[in-house]
């Protein structure tokens, strides 16, 4: 399929409900409303097409760009191609669910990640905990240096609640993801989450959300899920 075919197939799949839950959630214009389901047939037609992606990522138009990054190769991807698609990222679900899902399948994900997590920037900062959640969520413990995601809980101890508004979120879910996926410091994100206690997200023109990593984690405990490993990051 071709880049025309790619963007008739998407507008016609457009919703003006799942636009207008889209447009709350802080995307803008250029934009169809495409629920993320409704995406899969025409993935698994197009299966892996790094050029295709480029150029739909390229067009600024929020379903083009999380379309982009169902089919793009992550590993045909430079930290240079990563920081240019986190560049164009204008908002949460663009850089936490387009960005940083495509990363965590590469094999530079802790390397570039690691980078946006020091820079200070919000949504970098937001996308490089992120890929830690896809990652500790997806990869086996071996894969990881303990000591180094036991630095990362310190860290988000001390920073999350004077963090960027939409760090906070992807902080408090790297908490919880580290707690229940991450068996080595399991006990460790559990004080953490403890001490951390409720986290205050401002969100523009929304009601305030509460965050509590703790809560989050003890359900999914009890439930029986930890150690949870999911097979796929991406759709």
């Amino acid at each position: 399929m071709d880049f025309e075919t790619v963007m008739q197939e998407l507008e016609a799949l457009g919703k003006e409900r799942t636009k207008k839950i889209y447009l709350s959630n802080g995307a803008h214009e250029p934009l169809f409303g495409v629920a993320t389901g409704a995406m899969k047939p025409m993935a698994k037609k197009i299966k892996i097409d790094q050029k295709l992606a480029e150029e739909l990522y390229s067009t600024g138009n929020y379903d083009a760009m999380y379309f982009a990054g169902i089919i793009a190769d992550p590993n045909g991807m430079m930290e240079a191609d990563y920081d240019r698609w986190i560049d164009s990222a204008y908002f949460y679900m663009i850089s936490d669910y387009v960005v940083a899902v495509t990363l965590s399948e590469s094999e530079i994900a802790q390397e570039v990640a690691d980078k946006w997590i020091a820079s200070g920037d919000e949504l970098k900062m937001s996308a490089g905990w992120s890929c830690y959640c896809w990652l500790l969520g997806n990869r086996k413990d071996h894969e990881f240096e303990e000591e180094k995601i036991s630095s990362m809980l310190d860290l988000a101890k001390k920073s999350i609640h004077d963090a960027p508004e939409r760090t906070k979120s992807s902080m408090s879910n790297f908490i919880y993801t580290v707690g229940l996926s991450y068996l080595p410091q399991h006990e460790k994100a559990l004080g953490t989450a403890q001490e951390v206690g409720v986290v205050e997200m401002k969100r523009e023109n929304k009601k305030n959300s509460l965050l509590n990593p703790y809560e989050n984690l003890q359900k999914e405990v009890d439930r029986g899920r930890l150690g949870f490993k999911r097979r796929y990051v991406r759709c």
